[in-house]
C-alpha cells in the first residue's frame, strides 16, 4: 500500500522521502551537512513532527535527521518489515530442570511498537527463546502469560494473581520459577511476593531489563539467561531479584526481595541491596554465594502462601513545611495504613502532630521509616521521635519505605487490630528487617574526589 511506504511521515518529512524515491524500511544512505549516514529508514510515531526522517544506524541505535539539513538520498537495498518475533516450541530435553517462566510484561518483554515508537510490552513469554535460544541449553521452560502492563501498572490483583500462580506451579513440581517484570516496581513486586510467598522449596527469580531489546545496548537477554540458571540450578530457594551487577555485561548480582530497590533510571547496573550485600553473583559458568544465611532449595512441594493485601495504605514522604491537609486527607479517604518516609532518625515537623494524633485514634496505622534509605528508625534518640511514638507512630526499624508499604498492606489484609498488625510488621519474615547493617552494606563512591577516581580507573568498565 503506498500508505505503507511513508508510514508515520507527513509534510517536508513525506516530501523529502518522496523527491528521492525512498520510504520506510529502505536501506539508505544519507548525505546531509552533518555527515554521512548509512541505516533503514524507519515508521515514524502518529504523534512526531513532520520535520525529521528517523534511521536506525548500522550499530543499532537510531537517529533523527532534520529534513533541512540532507542533501542526497540513495537507496542501498530494502528490508521487510518485521513487527513480530515469531514464536517457537521450547525443545525438551528430559536431562533439564524445569523452570516456569511468568510473564507480567515490561522491557524484558517488549518490541517496539512504530505506530507510536514506543517501547510496549507486547512479547508472549513464548516470544523470548526465539530472542534468546541459550535458554535451551539451561533448562526445559514453560511459559505462561499472566499479564501485559507495565511496572506502573502492577498493583494488588496482579501482585495476588502472581502469588496465586507461584503456589499452583510449585505444587505441580517445577525447579524453579521466573517472573519477568518491568523495572520501575520490581522492588515492590519482590518485596510483596516475599511476605505473600513464605518458604518456597524453589527459587523464584524476578528479572526485567533497563534497556529493550532492539537496542544493542540491551541487558535483556543475559539478564535472563542468569535469572534462569538461578531458577533451574541454583539453591538459593528465595524471591530474588537477578539484574546486571556492573555497568558491563561480567556478572548479575542476586539480591534478596525485601532489601534491594532501583537506584537509577537508565543504568543496566540499576539494582542495588540496601542497608546489606547480596546474595550471590551469577554469570553463564558458576554462582559465587556472598552470604550463608539464605534458605536453600529442597525437594518437597510444601509452601505457605498468604495472598492478602488492603489497598488503603498510603507512603507519604515527609518534606519541610509540609502542611497537615495530607494526613487529613487520606484519614477522610478511609485510609487504614500511613507508611512515613521521615527525616533522619525518623521525624517530622510539629504542625502535623494534632493530624497524626486524630489518625491513630481513627484507628490508622503509621509506621515510620527514613528516606536515607540506609540505617534504622531511630526514635528515642530526640524529643521529636518520643512525642511522635507517643501519638501512635510506631518505629519500623530499617524497613525500606516501599517494603514497609507492602508489608503494612499485606498485614492489613490479615487483620486490622493494633497489636496483630504490630506484631506482624515487627516480625521479620524475609530480611525486611535485619539486627545489624554489615560495614560494606553503605559503600557511596563519591566521583570527583581524586582517590575515588583514580580507585574507579582502575576497574573494568
Amino acid at each position: 500500500m503506498p500508505s505503507e511506504k511513508y508510514k508515520g511521515y507527513r509534510g517536508k518529512s513525506r516530501a523529502c522521502l518522496k523527491s528521492f524515491s525512498v520510504g520506510v524500511w529502505y536501506d539508505v544512505e544519507i548525505d546531509s551537512t552533518r555527515g554521512k549516514f548509512k541505516g533503514i529508514i524507519l515508521p515514524r510515531s502518529e504523534t512526531a513532527d513532520s520535520k525529521h526522517i528517523v534511521l536506525k544506524l548500522r550499530n543499532g541505535y537510531n537517529v533523527g535527521l532534520a529534513v533541512d539539513t540532507i542533501k542526497d538520498i540513495k537507496e542501498l537495498g530494502h528490508k521487510e518489515a518485521h513487527y513480530k518475533i515469531p514464536e517457537k516450541k521450547f525443545p525438551y530435553n528430559p536431562g533439564k530442570p524445569s523452570v516456569k517462566l511468568l510473564g507480567t510484561g515490561g522491557t524484558i518483554a517488549s518490541r517496539l511498537d512504530y505506530r507510536t515508537g514506543a517501547v510496549i510490552p507486547a512479547f508472549s513469554p513464548g516470544e523470548l527463546y526465539s530472542s534468546v535460544p541459550e535458554l535451551a541449553e539451561i533448562c526445559n521452560l514453560e511459559t505462561e502469560k499472566l499479564y501485559g502492563v507495565f511496572s506502573e501498572n502492577m498493583g494488588p490483583e496482579q501482585w495476588i494473581g502472581t502469588a496465586l500462580a507461584i503456589g499452583k506451579e510449585i505444587e505441580r513440581g517445577v525447579d524453579g520459577i521466573v517472573i519477568g517484570h518491568g523495572t520501575d516496581t520490581m522492588h515492590h513486586t519482590a518485596a510483596i511476593l516475599s511476605f505473600m510467598v513464605q518458604d518456597s522449596p524453589i527459587p523464584i527469580v524476578m528479572v526485567g531489563s533497563q534497556r529493550s531489546s532492539d537496542r544493542p545496548s540491551s541487558d535483556a537477554a543475559i539478564n535472563l539467561i542468569n535469572a534462569t540458571r538461578s531458577a533451574g540450578i541454583g539453591d538459593i530457594a528465595e524471591v530474588m531479584v537477578c539484574m546486571f551487577g556492573p555497568t558491563s555485561d561480567q556478572y548479575g548480582l542476586l539480591h534478596r526481595g525485601t532489601r534491594v530497590r532501583k537506584m537509577h533510571s537508565s543504568y543496566r547496573s540499576t539494582f542495588r541491596t540496601i542497608g546489606d550485600i547480596p546474595l550471590a553473583m551469577v554469570d553463564r559458568n558458576r554462582f559465587i554465594h556472598l552470604r550463608k544465611d539464605y534458605k536453600k532449595r529442597r525437594k518437597d512441594r510444601n509452601v505457605k502462601i498468604n495472598a492478602v493485601f488492603d489497598d488503603r495504605v498510603a507512603i507519604v514522604y515527609y518534606y519541610p513545611n509540609m502542611k497537615p491537609d495530607i494526613i487529613e486527607a487520606l484519614i477522610d479517604n478511609g485510609y487504614k495504613g500511613i507508611v512515613i518516609a521521615g527525616t533522619g532518625l525518623g521525624h517530622v515537623n510539629k504542625p502535623l502532630y494534632p493530624v497524626l494524633k486524630r489518625a491513630s485514634k481513627n484507628g490508622v496505622h503509621i509506621y515510620m521509616t527514613v528516606q536515607t534509605l540506609w540505617g534504622y528508625v531511630q526514635m528515642y534518640v530526640y524529643d521529636t521521635g518520643r512525642d511522635l511514638m507517643d501519638l501512635g507512630v510506631i518505629p519500623a526499624a530499617n524497613m525500606l519505605p516501599e517494603v514497609a508499604y507492602v508489608k503494612l498492606g499485606w498485614a492489613l489484609g490479615q487483620s486490622t487490630d493494633r497489636e496483630k498488625v504490630k506484631e506482624i510488621m515487627l516480625t521479620p519474615v524475609a530480611g525486611e528487617i535485619t539486627e545489624r547493617e554489615p560495614h560494606n552494606g553503605y559503600l557511596i563512591f563519591q566521583g570527583g574526589i581524586p582517590e575515588v577516581d583514580k580507585f574507579i580507573s582502575s576497574l573494568k568498565k
